[in-house]
């Protein structure tokens, strides 16, 4: 595939995130539903889990998905790969033409992931001010999105400058709400514009609500990357697949962002070829108000404005004042350039 990077239309990460639950074969499929669907990439999450919290916390009981563990490291380790399972994702990925990106919560993950050549990274609204794996992807040169939820703008520029470096890596900035999912009120689209005045890069939006229209908002407003969470089955336990779109609903999504595009065009205004008929239908043109015969000279008196617009237009009747008439024009119909001789 091209640089994704450089394509006007909005880029579209599909977040299979830790909707696989831990099976690499779940994975792989989703991977192709999010081709299928016309995402310009997916995307996966990695994580240390023994550096993810304390001991207490990981160890504590957790019966929200009992199917995938009954403390929340077992939860957790449920749904890491290993690096011989991103080589299978990534190649998968690979084969299908599907952008693939990842992740990292923190430092080991990411050194992990280069060590299996992942080239396109995401931090997550945890992961603004985690400052020495900031440092680390910029030293990477690797195009990098960076979530903004639960973040204060301060934070936010100075995790832009970080991942940026000396070099002006190339970073996308994705508005978002860290919460799940996110009412209406709390949405707050217009941000998206504030970015973009602030850092003149690529903002997007990543989006925790239920259904698409905020997201469809956000590409209205001038978002350039999206970002929706997606899962082949919302009824399945695990973390975030009642939020999730289906593959059905990522498909439909996709495609109505296409559509929205076409109808903002470029905002250049300018008469079409579609136009043409209703214009010339519709439009006003130079009426004989009387009979007129040849010799006479046109007056404001000889004439009014009817459609279709096929004849001389009002803004065009100064023009002909005073010309000859030429020929003869009935009452009420069109005077024409050639029945008239000007002055």
């Amino acid at each position: 595939m091209g640089n994704v990077w450089n394509q006007k239309n909005c880029i579209f990460i599909a977040e299979a995130g830790l909707n696989h639950n831990g099976d690499l074969q779940e994975a792989l499929s989703m991977i192709e539903v999010a081709k299928e669907a016309g995402a310009d990439f997916v995307k996966f999450q990695r994580r240390d889990v023994k550096s993810l919290a304390t001991e207490s916390v990981l160890n504590a009981p957790d019966n929200r998905f009992p199917t995938l563990g009954s403390t929340y490291r077992e939860i957790r380790e449920k749904h890491e790969f290993s690096n011989t399972e991103y080589l299978q994702l990534i190649e998968r990925a690979a084969n299908l033409e599907i952008g693939f990106m990842v992740t990292p919560f923190d430092l080991k993950s990411f050194l992990d992931l280069e060590e299996v050549g992942v080239e396109h990274y995401k931090v997550a609204s945890h992961g603004v001010t985690n400052y020495p794996l900031l440092d680390a992807l910029a030293l990477s040169g690797k195009p990098t999105v960076l979530s903004t939820g639960m973040s204060t703008l301060d934070e936010i520029r100075e995790a832009v400058r970080r991942l940026r470096g000396p070099s002006g890596n190339l970073v996308a900035v994705l508005h978002c709400v860290s919460s799940y999912p996110t009412p209406s009120n709390e949405v707050n689209l217009r941000t998206i514009n504030n970015l973009q005045e602030i850092f003149g890069i690529r903002v997007g939006y990543s989006g925790h609500e239920l259904g698409s229209l905020p997201t469809l908002v956000a590409v209205a407003l001038g978002a350039t990357v999206v970002e929706r969470h997606f899962t082949r089955d919302k009824s399945q336990e695990g973390f975030d697949h009642h939020m999730s779109l289906d593959s059905e609903e990522l498909a439909n999504l996709i495609r109505t962002i296409r559509e929205v595009e076409l109808m903002l065009g470029d905002g250049s205004k300018r008469l079409l070829e579609s136009e043409m008929i209703a214009r010339n239908k519709y439009r006003l043109s130079m009426v004989a108000s009387r009979d007129l015969l040849p010799g006479e000279f046109l007056t404001t008196q000889d004439f009014h404005f009817r459609n279709p617009g096929i004849g001389i237009a009002p803004e065009l009747a100064d023009e002909f004042l005073g010309s000859r008439v030429i020929r003869n024009v009935a009452y009420g119909e069109l005077i024409l350039e050639s029945d008239l001789q000007r002055k």
